[in-house]
Order: structure tokens, then sequence, then C-alpha cells
């Protein structure tokens, strides 16, 4: 991981590993910078994420002025899923729709938003609100004055407060010496890099302080289900039972059928392999076919988009006849967008730990 391809490991200081890597960038109103170090990340460095920063005018420039970074990272191989856009710099406040609309495309496309620069680039606070960003980021002018400066420290520390209340993530920059590490870890920052945060030969780093008592949301760290996601088959509430089996037979590969009302709101859940047996009995076609499939449903098990997935793990295995059903992901007023298997959550969550 040398510097001098513009790339800076990101540590998760609980375990000492790096997690991720974030791209130099030239801070010129382009992406020049980020588009190079892209095509300088190879071996083992090219299976970890990257956090790329991207100036928020070249966001706001839409799909033709992401173009660049988009057609770089196909040439390199990446996903969308693999990448965490960092927005950072100064834009105007007419510019704000035309900016939350970028950054709702690149989410669609796939890529995570971060917010840079908290707490010295002009941008706004409820920014974090209306962009619900992944992983919000501190500024890294803030952190190199920590703990020296005890308001600039307060303000770091409302600032990560802050950034966890709307459900994103934290990452301290530029940590430089065990003071300003010791500080971000009672702030109940997890993720960090700097000069200090060098990994050795093993790829991993030496936290030299004690862990912090974690609060409880910071113990369900990890990505979250939307990240998972997988598009759901759903049936408005009042299909039949002769319905829902066709939309079973209709591809072996389907779980789940999700039962939905007029506003794409989860109504109840039906299980592959529990439906088709009730159906497949000797009289059960007969008894159920053109009955309201939602006789046979069950309570859709529902978790919000922004759900951690090891939070999202230990809510599936609280009724132990249904752990293995299909989540429902719903968005911020109820709606399905898609479902999440649980063995994706259980192979995410041992990769973790290991």
């Amino acid at each position: 991981m040398a510097a001098d391809l513009g790339i800076t490991p990101i540590v998760d200081l609980d375990t000492g590993g790096v997690i991720a890597l974030q791209a130099a960038g030239n801070g010129h109103g382009n992406i020049s910078a980020v588009i190079q170090t892209i095509h300088n990340v190879t071996g083992s460095d090219a299976l970890l994420p990257l956090v790329l920063p991207v100036p928020a005018i070249v966001v706001i420039g839409g799909s033709a002025a992401m173009a660049p970074l988009h057609e770089a990272l196909r040439i390199s191989g990446r996903r969308p899923g693999e990448i965490i856009i960092m927005v950072r710099g100064d834009f105007a406040q007419h510019d704000r729709r035309a900016l939350l609309i970028g950054l709702e495309g690149l989410r669609a496309i796939g890529y995570l938003i971060a917010v840079g620069d908290l707490g010295t680039g002009h941008i706004p606070l409820d920014l974090l609100v209306d962009a619900g960003p992944y992983l919000a980021v501190i500024s890294p002018e803030l952190v190199s004055r920590t703990p020296r400066d005890a308001r600039r420290s307060a303000l770091a520390e409302s600032l990560a407060a802050l950034a966890r209340g709307v459900g994103a993530h934290v990452l301290a920059p530029g940590i430089s010496d065990e003071a300003q590490l010791t500080a971000v870890r009672g702030w109940g920052v997890r993720l960090a890099q700097g000069p200090l945060l060098i990994p050795g030969p093993s790829g991993r780093v030496h936290v030299p302080i004690p862990v912090v008592e974690q609060e409880p949301v910071q113990a369900l760290l990890g990505p979250r289900v939307q990240e998972f996601l997988l598009p759901a088959v759903t049936l408005p509430y009042a299909a039949t039972a002769e319905d829902a089996a066709e939309a079973f037979g209709s591809e072996p590969s389907i779980t789940s059928v999700i039962l939905v009302d007029e506003y794409q709101r989860p109504r109840g859940s039906l299980d592959r392999s529990r439906f088709l047996l009730s159906i497949a009995t000797r009289f059960g076609h007969a008894l159920h076919g053109k009955k309201p499939a939602a006789r046979l449903a069950d309570t859709a098990r529902t978790v919000p988009k922004t759900t951690p997935a090891i939070a999202a793990m230990q809510f599936a295995g609280r009724d132990t006849a249904r752990v293995y059903d299909d989540l429902v992901v719903t968005d911020e007023v109820g709606r399905c967008m898609g479902v999440v298997r649980v063995a994706d959550l259980i192979r995410q969550v041992a990769a973790m730990q290991h």
C-alpha cells in the first residue's frame, strides 16, 4: 500500500485490519487524480473497497461529469458496490437539489455514499439527513488539532455523534499520534486512517491503545442490509393462492413472494417451502387455490434499509421457526424495496469475524 500510489489505508480500530483504501484527490474541482489512483491500484490492494473523494461540483454536473470515473472503474473491473463516493467541497445553495439528485443517481447505480470534511467544509449539516450517507468523514483539520484544542475537539466529537445518530459510520482521517487516536476512540469512532496507522508485514495495524467500551450501536457496525438487496417478487395482497403458485413456478430460485398493499407496503410473506407444501397436499389446491394467498401467509419480517447486517441476523434469529425466511427490506416510508436472504447475512458476518 504505497503512498506514491495515492492511496491511504483505512483501519478498523477494533481489529487492526485494513478494510478499505482512500484515494487522494487534488481538490481542483476535477477527478483526474482519483482516476489515476484507480488505474494505479493493483494486486492485493485491488481486493479492498475504495473511498473516492469527488468534488460536489462534479456530482452536480451529473452523468456527463461522472462518466470518466465510471469508465475508469469499468476498465479496472471494479463494481459499484465496492466503491464509496465521498462528496466534498463547496457548492451553492441553489445547487443543493442537483447535488442530492446526483447522489441518489449514484446510489441507484450501486455506489455507497460518503460526506467528507465535516466541520470545516461548507456542507450544511442537514445534508447528512437528506443525503443519508453510508459514511461520514470528520475534517482532517479538526482531527489534526485534537486533543490540544479543546473547543475543536468538542466540535469533532459532536459531529461524530450527529453522524452516528443519522445512521452513518464515522471515519477520522489524518491520525498522526496516539493522543489523537485516544481522542477519536473516546468519541466512539471505529474507522480511522493516517500516518500512525501504517500496516505491518502482516497487513494489520498495531492499535496502541486499549479498546474502549463500545456503545451498542457501534457493536452493530457492518454493511447495511441494502447492500445484500435482491429484487422481491410481489403480488397484491388480494392475490389468490393460484397466483402465488404461478409466481413460484415461474422461477425455481424464488424463495419468497411478498404480498403488498396499494402503496407497496408489505402485508404478508409466503415462504416457498411452506407454501408449496400446503398447496401440494392431496386436497391443497382445492382448498386454497381460488382463495386469498394471504390465508397461507406469515407476517412479513421487515427491516429498514439502513439496518446493519449483524442486527438483521439477530432479528432473524428471534423466531426459530422462521430463522431462514427472507427478510423484507423497507424504505423510509415502509415500502418494499426487496428482500435479503439470511444465508447471505451469515456469510457476511462470518467473513467479518475472520
